[in-house]
């Protein structure tokens, strides 16, 4: 079961959903963690304990992302940062 909030959950209730979503998206895609780990070129360990939350590395997200259509969802995760007007006031003095 998901926290209510992601802002109010600790690091490791966000890792653990964090491996329910990843092991969600390759089951989506109809694929085992061998082949997921064959195709983002890590081991069947690694997709294993990235499923279980246990602290994946940001590289491998990007690779298990890539493999299951979903690294355009970076873009909503650290969006391009906005400038805002009274910074670009700022930047004329």
């Amino acid at each position: 079961m998901e926290p209510k909030s992601l802002v109010e959950a600790t690091d490791p209730e966000i890792l653990e959903v964090l491996g329910r979503r990843l092991r969600r998206l390759r089951r989506s895609r109809d694929l085992t963690m061998a082949e997921a780990a064959e195709a983002a070129g890590i081991s069947s360990k690694t997709v294993s304990r990235a499923e279980q939350g246990e602290n994946p590395t940001l590289l491998t997200i990007l690779r298990l992302l890539r493999v299951y259509g979903r690294i355009a969802a970076l873009d909503d995760f650290i969006p391009e940062p906005a400038v805002s007007p009274m910074a670009l006031i700022g930047r004329r003095s």
